[in-house]
């Protein structure tokens, strides 16, 4: 019975790990979409716009991984990691998907897998 209460457990934290990340979804669209509303209204330099999306990508995992670290309790700050690698593989995935193929890795890429796991641990790490 022990065991069973444990794998239910674990199927739990698995499901509400994945409503963090749509969490983190949803909010990096909604962020898009007012920067996009700013940059249309406000004809924002690009310097500006690459900025606010390593922002708008950071600000969004932040509350994925404090709700992760404040589920498990116990090494919150690797579960905020987690939470903020598991958004960056997705994104890769998707932008795999969409451009069929990697086209070119450069800085952009591994500055972003920093700053969503940054923003990730961050978040476990102040629950």
């Amino acid at each position: 019975m022990e065991r069973q209460n444990g794998k239910e457990k674990g199927y739990a934290d698995i499901f509400f790990l994945l409503k963090c990340l749509l969490l983190s979804y949803v909010l990096t669209a909604a962020w898009l979409v007012l920067l996009s509303l700013l940059l249309y209204k406000l004809r924002l330099p690009e310097q500006i716009v690459s900025a606010a999306v390593a922002v708008i990508y950071a600000a969004a995992v932040f509350p994925a991984g404090f709700l992760a670290g404040r589920r498990m309790k116990n090494r919150k700050f690797l579960w905020g990691a987690a939470v903020g690698l598991a958004f960056f593989g997705v994104m890769v995935l998707i932008s795999l998907a969409v451009n069929h193929g990697i086209k070119g890795i450069d800085t952009r890429f591994f500055s972003t897998l920093v700053l969503c796991t940054a923003g990730g641990m961050l978040g476990g790490m102040l629950s």
